[in-house]
């Protein structure tokens, strides 16, 4: 299994560069990072798409609060907490987050595995 990861600034209606993301996996009653990174000038984190991930239950935890500090506006949300499963490994799981200063969506999906242009 592996994920594809995009976050897009809704209030501005670009792809949001430079926030930080941490992929955790739960193991027993506690939360275990998998990994951290940032978008890209693509809103994507492309490292984690080559990453293979066990079936589990999972977070990704977006830092809001920090990327609109870096373009001078204040959030509701310092940060936007993502859990879903991922029990197929055939599948390719997509997780898209769009954000504003008050609001934010989320959209979670799945396509074939063999499909590597997403």
């Amino acid at each position: 299994m592996r994920i594809s990861t995009k976050v897009v600034d809704g209030a501005y209606g670009k792809p949001a560069a430079g926030v930080r993301a941490r992929l955790s996996f739960v193991t027993g009653n506690s939360w275990a990072t998998v990994a951290d990174a940032e978008t890209n000038g693509d809103g994507c984190i492309q490292e984690w798409r080559s990453r293979r991930l066990e079936r589990g239950l999972y977070q990704i935890v977006f830092d809001s609060d920090g990327y609109f500090a870096r373009l001078g506006t204040a959030s509701a949300y310092p940060e936007i907490s993502i859990m879903f499963r991922m029990d197929d490994e055939s599948r390719l799981f997509q997780v898209h987050v769009t954000l504003s200063p008050y609001s934010y969506s989320t959209y979670f999906g799945t396509t074939e595995s063999h499909a590597e242009e997403l």
